[in-house]
């Protein structure tokens, strides 16, 4: 028996455990302090009513024999697909049902999407990135390549020339810069991919926070991106399912490599390794597609918009340097003084009782950097700025 050894490449912790463990262990030696977390960008506002109704009949359908659901359909309900593709209707981007997969989440789905190709494939990702990313090709044994996302491209790093790649992960708004790809940018990647025969994973998770309309929301108002991308998105961020677990998968019929559909091959994994999401939650996913529930969400996103509003302005006050803020839930700050990303982790914590993310956390680029987010509540986010420009 063997095990994998690639797992032994990987850091001892997940960046967001390690986290955890500082908090807690500084908590136990000062229980009288309250702690302020911007850190996990987990959210607070709970599921809209909308979400709520419909769940709340999903599971009375559960208790009825003519209405109970067994097994669902292997890429999840046609009610909830359907509602997917309408959704992106309005994006200008046409979809056919059987081209969404319905997943418990982007996280999960940007990790096993890897199941589809070879080990010997080249691995692009920028850095700083969210940790998915690195840590799953790690596990598989693939080589990986960075781009570097820095202050003097704004963090949206272009393809070079010169590094040559298979796969490709961007994302768009960024985890954890807050920087967002504007059209131009986005095509620049599709022209690369498309003439290296690449493949791009696109996170879309945070689409729901551009309120910039020239700013492309899904990589599919690129022309050409079927051919080449799928893209990936969550109900978390956008509808507060961070506890409930909801996601799609969007891989189109166009994506043809090796003479063979990634679509029939990413069914063909997800229906032998993939149960599916329950009824009752893709019941309450599906509403958050009407006009009703659409609505209600949007408020819950402006209310996070207007907490990152509040972060920014401070951090401008205090002639702080940061990107994000701004059609972004994400605020990437220089940290002050010279500080490293743990050290001024420390700093906010023991002195200020705030938590954030560490940028280092996020790849060797982010040394330096700090993530704050702005998933708080409102009294806390206000708190902790006022103990930041005290």
């Amino acid at each position: 028996m063997k095990i994998n050894q690639n797992y032994l490449k990987l850091k001892d912790s997940y960046l967001f455990s390690q986290i955890a463990e500082k908090v807690r262990d500084y908590e136990s030696e000062n229980p009288n302090k309250e702690i302020i977390s911007l850190g996990i960008g987990d959210v607070t506002l709970p599921l809209v009513p909308a979400v709520i109704s419909a769940m709340e009949k999903a599971l009375l359908d559960m208790g009825k024999k003519e209405t109970f659901m067994g097994y669902g359909e292997e890429q999840g309900y046609s009610f909830l697909r359907k509602a997917v593709c309408s959704y992106y209707d309005k994006k200008g981007v046409t979809l056919s049902k059987d081209e969404v997969f319905i997943s418990d989440g982007a996280k999960s789905d940007l990790g096993n999407i890897l199941d589809i190709f070879d080990v010997d494939n080249t691995v692009l990702i920028p850095d700083p990135v969210y940790p998915v990313y690195v840590d799953t090709n790690i596990m598989a044994g693939r080589k990986i390549v960075y781009v570097e996302g820095n202050s003097k491209n704004s963090f949206l790093p272009l393809p070079d020339k010169n590094l040559k790649a298979d796969i490709i992960y961007l994302c768009s708004p960024n985890n954890p810069t807050g920087a967002v790809y504007n059209k131009e940018e986005l095509r620049k990647w599709v022209e690369y991919s498309l003439s290296n025969k690449a493949v791009i994973l696109f996170d879309s998770a945070y689409e729901i926070f551009v309120t910039d309309s020239s700013l492309p929301t899904s990589i599919y108002q690129i022309e050409g991106a079927k051919e080449c991308a799928i893209e990936f998105s969550s109900l978390s961020k956008t509808a507060g399912f961070t506890g409930t677990r909801c996601g799609y998968t969007v891989v189109p019929k166009e994506l043809i490599r090796n003479k063979v559909s990634l679509n029939k091959l990413w069914l063909r994994r997800q229906s032998t390794k993939f149960n599916g999401v329950s009824y009752i939650v893709q019941r309450g996913a599906e509403a958050v597609f009407t006009n009703e529930g659409y609505k209600q969400i949007k408020g819950n996103v402006d209310y996070y918009l207007e907490n990152a509003k509040i972060i920014a302005d401070t951090l401008y006050q205090l002639n702080i340097k940061f990107t994000g803020g701004k059609n972004s839930p994400y605020i990437w700050l220089k940290c002050p003084r010279g500080l490293s990303s743990w050290e001024y982790f420390d700093e906010l914590l023991t002195k200020y009782n705030i938590v954030g993310t560490p940028g280092v956390g996020f790849g060797a680029k982010g040394e330096g950097f700090f993530r704050l987010t702005a998933f708080g509540d409102r009294e806390n986010v206000i708190r902790a700025m006022e103990r930041l420009k005290a």
